[in-house]
């Protein structure tokens, strides 16, 4: 199942390579929503798509207002012991958008009082 969700890039981290010859960065972005605002994504692509997480730095800064498509993802972690499950956000597309700001002001026009 993927979602979708609109907001503004915080942060943007360093590439990380593993092991395996994968990278994978994190990125926050700020939905501008009064509670539960900050989310944040990871990156992640195997060797042979390894460049799609240096584009993502490349044409992406902070203060981007963007569309990300994800997936969620869980995982037991220790199963064994007390079948805790982690939770990440999995960008798989990111798209930017107009500015935030004509965002806000066309939403701010709807209001019906």
């Amino acid at each position: 199942m993927s979602y979708n969700v609109k907001g503004t890039i915080k942060t943007i981290s360093d590439i990380e390579t593993l092991s395996n010859g994968a990278k994978k960065l994190s990125f926050r972005i700020d939905t501008g929503e009064q509670f539960n605002n900050l989310l944040e994504f990871e990156l992640y692509k195997a060797e042979k798509d390894a460049e799609h997480a240096e584009n993502f730095k490349k044409f992406n800064n902070v203060g981007d207002f963007v569309n990300v498509e994800f997936n969620l993802r869980a995982f037991n972690w220790r199963p064994e012991a007390d079948n805790k499950i982690f939770t990440s956000l999995s960008c798989w597309k990111v798209t930017k958008e107009g500015t935030n700001e004509a965002t806000k002001e066309d939403v701010a026009d709807d209001l019906p009082f």
